[in-house]
């Protein structure tokens, strides 16, 4: 593990809300009185936010009625026969308690009052991650088919309460919930983020901060690039000296690092508490120079070369004709898919310069049947296309506006014939993409991606060709060439990461860049009460602070 950076305390709760400022949401409620003994004395307090606040945008807004208040007697009530239920409500009484000072006991005991989580909805369309809130003067009602429902739904409490609720000290409230319900469900089954720790190494803990904000917009995946020119950051017991040699170094010449298997197995825990799943990748077969300097055996040539800090890429490649590059893919993917329960592996599959078309061909087939030998479902970068992807396999596309109509179509095609998609074309979603020519960070190959334009497209039209229904989801990478640290990261995916999140989550129906901007610039406040230093896109109306 990296000892030499000086890393922050990971902030235990997640990254403040958008406030969403669309019609769908406004409502004409006043402000009913807040907890008499905690707010003796103040002005009269501001109405409490529109139900429709939220992001992503949720499906379906009935606004109306009484809101409804937190006070010092509110009670977290959970079903009694739903341990899932009981550690979500422990959650949220978790992240509501330093702000409020309420106490905010979480109880299976029934009554009509109290936040309510209820497991067990006999709606159908809310499927797994859906559910229902519903604000009254008496309670708040959270209620879901499964748990990862039930927390989306906690997820969107804490957006329709005031940003201060985000601070880790005793604030003022009152903190209230405008009345009214909010139906919600996904657009896309896959809304991800990934985030590259091989050209830079980040802790464990900044690795579970970053979760907890990508579990804020209700996203379900974190995707871990773990290999490659620059680094090896994951143990593998039968090739030891991919981490311990090759892990020990980073663009510039850092220390760099490694997981060990414990420290892996927790990232998986801790996002598996904020129900995203991790989609590990192994990068293959170039961007593997860190592999063939731990190996020499894996070279055509059986020399090892040098480790690697620069930033070019497409020079590296595993031997294809060696038997031994197929015990070597065949160990690693098999101790990585013990330590990951999740339904994908991604073997990267991108820039092979120097591997020859034919060559990749044989080995992105070969390397395709060994994940499947070991239960996962193969994701790689579009490029896959280019060989034979098996049946099931996803295709993550990279691209941008401008590349070339017949890679574009390669890419269609594979989707007509049932390749899956997850779209993150990198002048629309890679976080690292400076915004401007000011930006100090990040780098503009793609061109630059203000927030506008990383929020203002269709992933349903996006791909011209692609059928509608292969379009498994959206992703948001961020490269790690440039930055370091969480403060960096934060800079660069806020706010657009948010947007990405909607794009993955809300109906089309919600899609208007105009209305976003005036949700997004509402969210400033909630940002800096979590530390956040994001970047004031002069695109977006940020209010004073």
């Amino acid at each position: 593990m990296r000892l030499h950076r000086k890393q922050r305390t990971a902030i235990p709760r997640l990254l403040g809300s958008l406030l969403l400022v669309t019609a769908a949401g406004i409502s004409s409620v006043g402000a009913a009185p807040g907890d008499a003994a905690a707010h003796s004395g103040q002005a009269p307090a501001a109405a409490p936010r529109p139900l429709g606040q939220i992001v992503p945008a949720p499906a379906e807004v009935k606004a109306g009625g009484s809101p409804y208040t937190i006070t010092a007697g509110t009670k977290i009530r959970v079903d009694d026969d739903s341990g899932e239920a009981r550690r979500i409500g422990n959650y949220l009484a978790r992240v509501l308690r330093p702000s409020t000072g309420y106490a905010l006991p979480v109880t299976d005991r029934g009554g009509g009052d109290g936040i309510r989580l209820r497991l067990g909805s006999d709606d159908s369309e809310l499927g797994a991650e859906g559910y229902t809130l519903k604000s009254s003067h008496g309670s708040v009602t959270i209620t879901a088919r499964g748990p990862a429902g039930l927390f989306h739904g906690v997820q969107t409490l804490r957006q329709l309460l005031p940003a201060d609720v985000e601070k880790n000290s005793l604030q003022e409230g009152p903190w209230q919930v405008a009345g009214g319900t909010v139906t919600d469900a996904p657009r896309y089954a896959y809304r991800s983020a990934m985030l590259d720790v091989s050209r830079h190494f980040f802790s464990v803990t900044e690795v579970k901060r970053y979760i907890d904000q990508l579990a804020l917009y209700k996203m379900n995946k974190l995707h871990l690039h773990l290999s490659d020119d620059q680094g090896w950051r994951i143990a593998i017991d039968s090739w030891p000296r991919l981490a311990t040699y090759g892990g020990q170094t980073e663009v510039g010449g850092g220390v760099g690092g490694y997981y060990t298997k414990n420290d892996y197995k927790e990232i998986v825990r801790y996002a598996s508490s904020r129900y995203l799943e991790v989609v590990p990748e192994i990068d293959l077969p170039g961007h593997t120079n860190a592999a063939l300097a731990s190996y020499a055996e894996l070279n055509c040539n059986g020399v090892a070369p040098p480790l690697y800090t620069g930033t070019s890429v497409g020079f590296s490649s595993l031997c294809v004709p060696k038997a031994i590059t197929y015990t070597f893919v065949d160990d690693v993917v098999r101790e990585l898919a013990a330590l990951t329960p999740g339904k994908y592996l991604h073997i990267g599959g991108d820039e092979a310069h120097s591997t020859s078309h034919d060559d990749y061909v044989t080995f992105m087939n070969r390397a395709q049947a060994i994940v499947g030998t070991y239960g996962k479902t193969v994701v790689g970068w579009h490029q896959l296309t280019g060989a034979t992807p098996v049946a099931g396999a996803v295709a993550q596309y990279w691209g941008y506006d401008r590349t070339g109509a017949a890679e574009r179509k390669q890419v269609a095609d594979a989707a007509k014939n049932g390749t899956q998609l997850v779209l993150s074309p990198a002048d629309r979603t890679y976080l690292d993409m400076k915004y401007n020519k000011e930006t100090k960070l990040g780098l503009a190959w793609a061109g630059y991606v203000e927030v506008q334009r990383s929020y203002d497209w269709n992933p349903a039209t996006y791909l011209e060709g692609a059928p509608e229904d292969s379009i498994l989801g959206v992703e948001a990478p961020i490269w790690s060439e440039t930055v370091t640290n969480s403060d960096e990261v934060e800079q660069m995916a806020f706010p657009r990461l948010p947007g990405v999140a909607e794009l993955g989550w809300s109906p089309a129906s919600t899609h208007d860049w105009d209305a976003y901007k005036v949700r997004l610039a509402a969210q400033g406040p909630r940002f800096s009460a979590l530390g956040i230093d994001y970047y004031r896109s002069a695109q977006v109306p940020w209010p004073e602070q």
